[in-house]
């Protein structure tokens, strides 16, 4: 390889060849540039094809003896399908929660007055407008329409045939932040 020093106006200012001297030795200044040429014989493009690089493969009774590897390091934490017992566990919690959502959302009807406490916020009285699933969050959700105008939408999770109320009005919470 071959390196060449070039100056602001493209004029050559000498070749770098000496492999111990310091860049600084040269006479270098803003805007200049360093030309390097490959000597090499490799062509453009011949390392870009990767279909011809012989992958690396290991075994797999090998790989589980390596002591650092993403594997033993999830298996170490029981993060993942490496804590079988947890997993079961958050999904058995999940569908409790989702059994529990759906017994408060079977009794709130649709318009019926309400009051939404959300963490952080003064209660606010609504209108329970929707009541379910929806395509933005998981779970059971309760859209309300505000007495006053304190939301951020119209408190409908899809279109119905009802005239909307004005946007701006609505919210949406989960069920057991709704009392009625």
């Amino acid at each position: 390889m071959d390196l060449e020093l070039y100056g602001a106006e493209e004029e050559l200012l000498g070749r770098l060849d000496c492999d111990e001297a310091l860049l600084g030795s040269y006479p270098v200044a803003d805007g200049c540039r360093v030309h390097v040429i490959d000597q090499s014989g490799a062509h453009i493009g011949e390392y870009e094809d990767v279909s011809q690089v012989e992958k690396y493969k290991i075994a797999e009774s090998d790989y589980k003896k390596q002591p650092e590897s993403l594997r033993s390091f999830l298996c170490q934490q029981r993060w993942g399908h490496y804590n079988a017992e947890g997993t079961q566990c958050w999904v058995d919690k999940q569908q409790q929660r989702w059994a529990q959502e759906a017994a408060l959302v079977a009794a709130l009807p649709l318009g019926a007055h309400c009051q939404v406490r959300l963490l952080g916020q003064p209660s606010k009285l609504a209108t329970i407008m929707f009541v379910g699933q929806t395509d933005f969050k998981p779970g059971y959700w309760v859209g309300v329409h505000y007495d006053e105008p304190l939301g951020k939408h119209d408190g409908r999770a899809a279109a119905s045939a009802a005239p909307p109320p004005p946007r701006g009005t609505g919210g949406a919470a989960p069920p057991h932040k709704v009392a009625f």
